[in-house]
């Protein structure tokens, strides 16, 4: 590499907060189906301990030979409502309390794939893993869960839908980080790395690496340096920068796969902020032009950002999946954050922003009296950007037992603070107890 190129990089870690923000392996677990549930667990346990034995030590050995941050090591699995449907178990906690103890001795950060795939209806293990949603969320510490209420080829179930706004509000009454470690999705993607909705698809290789890279900090300087410049200019200023940054997401993961003699997947282009000064994207918004995130122009900022990330990110890597996007959650993002302490970023211009970014809502802390009702019609919402665009949406929303609008909810770490946000006070409750199916939109049959 050219000299020049070394110090640019060297100076992106050390003061752009540039990093690997994740190396998940995902491992299938379809060979570990039995009808017995305390073997089938065995054999889930094994599985993801000889798989995954080494992944922390090789992210640690490349964190420390390449000097780039590597924030997370983590695993995702084949749903479990899959794999657990074979049993008679009534709900699932017992195959829950085996992923963390997995997660826990392997020392990884998270382990996701306690999910369901509902969009067009339920089976019986996908109903038995909804019902054991508020205990697991409450009563383990690593494990993730994600259920898929629609998609652009399926539409959306409703009777889902009600039924998440309800688990929703049954493990905040537990716990307030409970639904910290929760997504509900429409367009669900099967080699998502990021927490807390990755889970492994049925349709990918056994074993897998992908990777998911972050740098807003480092997007936002770049950004410095054409102030003024048409917004053309400022397309291709992130896409140049997005190229950088997934060259530098390619060769981790590569030599992660190499190490662990897995395949590697994909990279993530995904810009993920934390609660960190100099880490955010709202901070690249307001670079763009606006004098804070919330403002009229947001939107189209947004798209504008979404955009060039992934065309620049597209050329840099051989195979781009997950979300791929901009991250916009609101306890994660500094940014964000004073912009909704402010006032002027509110739960409607947020859902607007998710038209044209990855995910979704995305960790906003709603008052603890929310109805269910709201949450369900919150995530319909979300869910029909996400079937008439054909992308992917989601909800994390966190509802905050005993807190009103005005007050802030500290969750710590990479998961930050939060101001408790209003929503709409008119009821969606006649909508929701409606139940059935929204049907898939015209332009979903293209065969």
């Amino acid at each position: 590499m050219e000299t020049e190129k070394i110090i640019e990089t060297i100076h992106m870690i050390s003061d752009e907060k540039l990093d690997v923000r994740t190396i998940t392996m995902g491992i299938s677990l379809l060979d570990c189906i039995d009808s017995n549930s305390e073997r089938a667990c065995e054999r889930i346990y094994h599985k993801i301990m000889t798989k995954a034995k080494n992944l922390v030590k090789v992210g640690q050995q490349l964190e420390a030979e390449y000097g780039i941050p590597i924030i997370n090591k983590r695993i995702s699995v084949t749903p479990i409502s899959i794999v657990a449907a074979a049993c008679k178990d009534h709900d699932y906690f017992k195959y829950a309390q085996t992923l963390d103890r997995a997660a826990k001795d392997l020392g990884v950060n998270f382990i996701g794939g306690f999910s369901a795939l509902v969009q067009k209806g339920y089976q019986s293990g996908d109903l038995r893993l909804i019902h054991s949603l508020p205990q697991v969320l409450s009563e383990t510490d690593l494990v993730c869960a994600s259920v898929n209420v629609g998609s652009t080829r399926s539409g959306i179930n409703m009777d889902a839908v009600a039924q998440m706004g309800k688990v929703i509000k049954e493990a905040a009454e537990r716990s307030f980080m409970s639904n910290t470690k929760m997504v509900v999705f429409c367009n669900a993607v099967e080699d998502n790395p990021f927490m807390a909705g990755a889970f492994h698809g049925v349709g990918e290789k056994d074993v897998v690496i992908n990777v998911g890279v972050s740098g807003p900090g480092v997007v936002k300087h770049a950004l410095e340096k054409v102030k003024g410049e048409p917004l053309d200019v400022v397309a291709e200023t992130i896409k140049k920068t997005a190229f950088k940054v997934t060259r530098m997401g390619q060769l981790i993961g590569s030599l992660a796969a190499k190490r662990l003699n897995v395949p590697f997947g994909i990279v993530d282009l995904s810009l993920a902020p934390t609660p960190a000064v100099g880490d955010s994207v709202a901070e690249i918004l307001e670079e763009i032009g606006l004098e804070t995130v919330g403002t009229h122009g947001t939107t189209a900022a947004l798209a504008l950002l979404n955009d060039a990330v992934k065309k620049g990110g597209i050329m840099a890597c051989n195979h781009v999946g997950g979300l791929s996007g901009a991250f916009i959650p609101v306890s994660e993002d500094a940014g964000m954050i004073a912009a909704a302490k402010s006032g002027t970023l509110n739960v409607e211009k947020l859902e607007a922003m998710t038209a044209v970014c990855s995910v979704g809502l995305d960790m906003i802390a709603i008052p603890g009296d929310t109805p269910a009702e709201t949450i369900s019609a919150m995530i319909a919402d979300e869910a029909a950007i996400g079937m008439i665009n054909n992308k992917t949406t989601a909800v994390r929303v966190l509802p905050i037992k005993g807190k009103k609008v005005g007050d802030v909810a500290e969750f710590g770490g990479l998961l930050g603070h939060a101001p408790i946000m209003a929503v709409n006070s008119a009821s969606s409750a006649a909508m929701i107890s409606r139940g059935g199916l929204i049907p898939a939109p015209i332009h979903s049959f293209k065969n």
